[in-house]
């Protein structure tokens, strides 16, 4: 239903969540979802490393529960971490509910960052939390989890539709790291070839200048 850049009637349901950055700026904004695990995401740090790359990881607080080590990897190493949710917990969820497990994860990750599973909530949802949160969307998803890319495709997604201020969504996770593994070096490098600053998102900066 989504592929690769938002729709405007997606973007119209959260009015005040962050699409993409500053269109005047050469910067892009990494983000990682689903993490952390240790099947993908060391790889990834080292892989951010080599490129002098940061990043922000928006992840499932059962995971973080489960590898804190590798949460506080990626903290050590200069990222920033975003709440994804306690379990990933779906949309359709009651909103109770849905409210409820975020405030879970965040006891773990403690940022006011926030990232709906899916990039989807129902209204409910984004009200109760907007108050609390800085919803952090995308402009571009690079559909490295899709079972029907392969890793050039991946990479085709990052090079056609990278603009200025694009956040750009990858996954540190069990089935989009075989992709990554090609896909994540080839992308840094050609953003890197194209003249792009990498920035990490900071709780505390100034949020004026996005685009919704």
């Amino acid at each position: 239903m989504i592929i690769e850049q938002p729709t405007k009637w997606l973007r119209w349901l959260y009015p005040s969540a962050i699409w993409r950055m500053d269109p005047n700026e050469k910067a892009v904004y990494l983000t990682f979802d689903d993490g952390p695990i240790p099947e993908a995401t060391p790889w990834i740090l080292d892989t951010l490393d080599e490129y002098n790359a940061k990043a922000t990881f928006f992840m499932v607080g059962d995971n973080v529960r489960k590898y804190p080590e590798l949460f506080e990897e990626i903290k050590r190493r200069g990222h920033s971490v975003g709440n994804h949710t306690y379990n990933h917990i779906k949309w359709l969820t009651r909103s109770s509910r849905y409210v409820l497990n975020v405030l879970k994860a965040d006891e773990l990750i403690n940022s006011r960052l926030f990232r709906p599973p899916h990039g989807f909530m129902r209204n409910a949802e984004y009200i109760l939390l907007r108050h609390k949160f800085t919803i952090i969307m995308w402009d571009l998803v690079t559909r490295d989890y899709s079972t029907r890319l392969n890793a050039d495709e991946v990479f085709e997604n990052v090079r056609k539709y990278t603009r200025n201020g694009s956040i750009i969504t990858f996954h540190d996770s069990l089935k989009s790291i075989d992709k990554l593994k090609t896909a994540l070096p080839m992308s840094l490098e050609w953003l890197k070839s194209q003249g792009y600053e990498f920035k990490a998102f900071d709780e505390n900066m100034s949020w004026s200048r996005h685009l919704k």
